[in-house]
């Protein structure tokens, strides 16, 4: 028994890989497979490996032992470098690269592969960070990686991202803007606002009965599509989503109501806020919770698949105006990273 767990513990630190062949039902009317069945697949990947990972090191280690699964807590910003198509092989490989006393980082790095030609590239690349759950709801303590490389860079990413999350935890919670009757010109916020309802159901969850994180990233990234597109009125593509904090659990039966809008723009890109509410529909009261919320840019592409010029948003009301700067502000230090990123 001994020696079969420690054969499971060896597959575990070699990590998972994911293949899926990507079909029309996956991608847009251009033929871009939509961002969010990539981040759905990513997380999906993530949670095999941290659950299986927990599960057979904690048999081990964990003198109190309990099963548990994982749950996604977080998502560190995910930059989409290039697209994927109808009938290319999405190859996702995942490996464990830290454990905090609760928590385990996955990077996941993401391959579209043409099987024809023969050839494959980068796509994505993301870390993202989940936790075990007993079945009774309990967070569980997770067993520390066996001779890890790269420990203090881990500890170094896990304190930036629990004091994100922190302070992400402590901010004041955004109302939805409301649309005016009056916003009828394209180029206003109101005009390109979206929103999205969706019942849990069992394909949605778990087996503990809460929806998978890669559920409802895909949702808002299909709520984020429709602001783009509405606005564009072009092909557009998912270019980002920001470092994501998840901060209730969703439960099956829940009614989650995505609501989407553009919050800035640059000469060729649009930031877009979504913001997702869950309501438990048999807790006998109509109260909202905040689940999730992110920030997704996306660029508008021409018929050659290259980035074009995108309509310029005009804030109105003073509302829209505060949220314009500080999404301004975001998208210069987004740049500014990029640029740090590419001279290191």
């Amino acid at each position: 028994m001994a020696a079969l767990i420690e054969e499971d513990l060896k597959h575990c630190l070699e990590g998972v890989t994911v293949s899926r062949l990507m079909g029309p039902n996956e991608a847009n009317f251009a033929g871009n497979v939509h961002g969010g069945n990539i981040l759905k697949l990513m997380e999906e990947a993530g949670c095999i490996l941290a659950t299986r990972y927990y599960n057979v090191a904690g048999k081990k280690n964990l003198p109190n032992y309990q099963p548990g699964m994982a749950a996604l807590v977080r998502v560190e910003r995910t930059d989409f470098l290039q697209p994927m198509y109808i009938g290319e092989v999405a190859e996702l490989h995942t490996e464990l690269t830290f454990t905090s006393a609760h928590s385990i980082e996955v990077l996941i790095t993401v391959f579209a592969e043409d099987c024809i030609k023969g050839q494959k590239r980068l796509t994505n690349r993301a870390r993202l960070w989940y936790v075990s759950m007993s079945s009774d709801e309990k967070v569980l303590p997770i067993p520390p990686l066996p001779n890890t490389k790269k420990i203090e860079q881990g500890k170094i990413r896990y304190e930036k991202q629990k004091k994100e999350r922190a302070a992400h935890r402590h901010t004041r919670i955004e109302r939805v803007p409301s649309i005016l009757q009056e916003e009828l010109d394209p180029q206003t916020v109101g005009y390109s606002q979206t929103t999205l309802r969706h019942l849990v159901g069992v394909v949605d969850t778990n087996s503990a009965g809460y929806v998978m994180g890669g559920v409802i990233m895909k949702l808002m990234d299909e709520c984020a599509g429709l602001v783009a597109v509405k606005h564009c009125k072009t092909n557009v593509v998912t270019a980002s989503m920001d470092a994501t904090n998840f901060h209730q659990k969703v439960k099956k039966g829940s009614l989650v109501t995505l609501t989407g809008f553009i919050t800035f723009t640059s000469p060729k890109s649009i930031e877009i806020e979504v913001v997702v509410d869950a309501e438990f529909l048999r807790s006998g009261s109509a109260q909202k919770e905040r689940a999730v919320s992110s920030f997704f840019t996306f660029v508008s592409l021409d018929s050659n698949h290259r980035p074009m010029p995108v309509p310029q948003i005009m804030p109105v009301t003073e509302e829209e105006l505060e949220r314009h700067k500080a999404a301004e502000e975001r998208y210069l230090e987004r740049k500014r990273q990029r640029e740090q990123e590419s001279t290191s």
